[in-house]
């Protein structure tokens, strides 16, 4: 049975974060959703990049294997403020299910309490927010894999980020498998 993933995004969502990790994951034969979070209606991402998503957050219930959240400042305050997300996140956490988050994302996950007290990353620019209050142990590290959550950093982490998703979903030998015909170290 092949694996699912649930990638969420809106507007300022930022787009190389969303496509390189879905491009991805959709290569190591995971089944990826791209789901609008206000609707189905094409996204402008962060850098003025519009994505078509699969369908609606709202049509895109169900059960996936990890759900992810792309940065982007405007994009994640987005993910900040929702209850869907909110909603989502709390079962994933719930059912031990993988949850991925980067660049400015994990500031989502501090909002509506998922996975506190594990070690993380953000964006350099979130990094006080994320450590205030001490909810999290706080790395800066390119990639962080605590349990059933990853988080990476930024743009320029997203291969590493995506493949650490793999690596978590399919194993190391699909990460193997996929890296050379992308010219991956």
């Amino acid at each position: 049975m092949s694996k699912t993933g649930l990638m969420i995004i809106t507007d300022g969502s930022e787009e190389m974060e969303v496509i390189i990790t879905v491009d991805v994951l959709r290569r190591a034969g995971v089944n990826v959703t791209i789901a609008g979070l206000t609707g189905s209606q094409p996204v402008k991402c962060s850098r003025n990049v519009v994505i078509v998503p699969d369908k609606s957050l709202a049509d895109a219930k169900g059960v996936y294997d990890v759900v992810m959240l792309p940065g982007g400042l405007e994009g994640a305050k987005a993910l900040c403020r929702s209850d869907d997300v909110k909603a989502i996140l709390m079962e994933q956490e719930k059912s031990g299910r993988l949850i991925a988050a980067i660049c400015a994302a994990p500031t989502a996950l501090k909002s509506h309490g998922i996975c506190l007290h594990k070690s993380l990353t953000s964006h350099p620019s979130k990094a006080d927010e994320m450590k205030e209050g001490g909810k999290y142990k706080y790395s800066e590290d390119r990639v962080v894999v605590d349990g059933k959550l990853i988080t990476s950093r930024a743009p320029g982490t997203a291969f590493e980020f995506a493949l650490s998703i793999v690596e978590h979903l399919c194993g190391k030998e699909k990460v193997n498998e996929i890296s050379p015909a992308m010219v991956l170290k």
